[in-house]
């Protein structure tokens, strides 16, 4: 049996709040060495879009030195991560004339992927993933993997993702100004499912919510593959604001005290006397401090919760998916740290909730175990997927539709 060659990965996170780059080293099974990370805080970046080029660079760049520095890569490939309010997504079918009556080859299913593709967008707007759900031969429905069957008639139903054209070249340029090539850009929500969801979580029925600084990502997978996919304008920063403009505490105090006492879930309110709900904070002038009340900021926090799990419910009754989630929900994302939502999140919509922390990892691992750091692991984890293998190598029985599709072009084109 050849031995399978190692191959270094790296992947950027490039959010509001933080940009993280993580090299990695992947060799047999799903096991992830991690050999170096670099975070830093974010800049250039509003909503998950590049507003600024040079401030945005400057940080990817001082991200990727920490990270080079920490494994002793040079890294000059890297695979991004994309999101921001800009994202949308559509269904679309594309219907192929089966040419060989031997059965239906590849090149079939490329011309009914290319036929779905032919879709009516907007010229500032770009594809960022087409990606095939089922097949259906002479209207037999639910087919996984049409290559070899017999029939006349091969359609394909897929999901497109799509961005602005202009915030899709903005984050290219940001990341290539430093030195960067570009192996994929990668919807973060998929990229983070890569990194918390099983197989069988996509199989049976899954809504992944990733919650990041400015926006929260949600993908509903289901049958295997990604139903939909989605973008709610509201994030971690909102709850920060909202102790921001209702405690008058600087924003760097309102995001400690998000984290340290901070909860989704208010509970009963304190006797007037009660001192122990009382937390000495700053205010918005410099050297003046002030006492707080935990349950007010909790009952801040809970209110910007609710309207966030009100959100999603509207985002997922959008998707049109009318199946159950047996898998329930997995929670992703800096904004999944905070406390209990979790638990209010079960309590309003009856499912199981975990939250998503990324696994089988080795190496210099211990900084990601948290749902903070999904979407970058899970960048790595797309590359060891879908970002070529070593020539030995061929693809195996259990690969996924968009896999599959990948591997297709890529021998396709010329």
């Amino acid at each position: 049996m050849a031995r399978t060659m190692a191959r270094t990965i790296v992947g950027i996170d490039v959010g509001t709040s933080k940009i993280c780059t993580i090299v990695g080293q992947a060799g047999d099974g799903r096991r992830l060495n991690i050999l170096g990370v670099g975070t830093v805080p974010s800049r250039g970046i509003d909503k998950g879009v590049v507003v600024n080029i040079d401030d945005a660079a400057s940080a990817i760049e001082t991200s990727i030195e920490k990270a080079e520095r920490a494994s002793g890569f040079r890294i000059n490939h890297a695979f991004v991560g994309i999101a921001g309010r800009h994202i949308s997504s559509l269904n679309s079918r594309g219907v192929a004339a089966v040419q060989n009556p031997d059965g239906i080859s590849r090149q079939d299913v490329a011309r009914a992927i290319e036929a779905a593709q032919a879709v009516a967008l907007p010229t500032q707007r770009e594809i960022i993933h087409i990606i095939p759900r089922a097949y259906v031969i002479d209207g037999n429905e639910g087919i996984r993997d049409p290559i070899g069957m017999s029939g006349l008639r091969l359609e394909v139903e897929t999901h497109i993702i799509t961005g602005e054209a202009m915030a899709i070249q903005n984050l290219i340029r940001s990341v290539e100004r430093v030195g960067v090539q570009i192996d994929d850009l990668v919807l973060q929500p998929l990229a983070a499912a890569e990194a918390v969801l099983s197989d069988e979580d996509k199989e049976q029925g899954v809504m992944l919510i990733d919650i990041g600084g400015a926006t929260t990502d949600l993908a509903i997978f289901a049958h295997g593959g990604v139903w939909h996919t989605g973008v709610i304008p509201v994030g971690g920063q909102h709850f920060t604001n909202d102790i921001v403009y209702v405690l008058h505490t600087p924003p760097n105090t309102a995001e400690y005290l998000k984290l340290r006492y901070g909860s989704a879930l208010a509970g009963n309110p304190p006797a007037p006397d009660d001192e122990s709900d009382l937390i000495d904070a700053d205010t918005l002038t410099v050297g003046e401090k002030q006492r707080i009340s935990a349950h007010l900021l909790k009952q801040v926090l809970q209110a910007r919760a609710e309207e966030l799990i009100e959100l999603i419910v509207a985002e997922a009754r959008r998707s049109g998916y009318d199946g159950m989630l047996p898998a329930g929900i997995v929670l992703t994302g800096g904004g999944a740290q905070l406390n209990r939502f979790d638990e209010l999140l079960r309590e309003d919509l009856g499912l199981p909730v975990r939250i998503g922390i990324p696994g089988g990892l080795g190496g210099v691992h211990d900084a990601l175990d948290s749902p903070a750091y999904a979407t970058a692991v899970g960048l790595l984890r797309w590359g060891m997927r879908y970002g070529g293998r070593p020539p030995e190598q061929t693809p195996s029985d259990d690969m996924s539709l968009y896999e599959r599709f990948r591997r297709w072009v890529r021998e396709l084109l010329p």
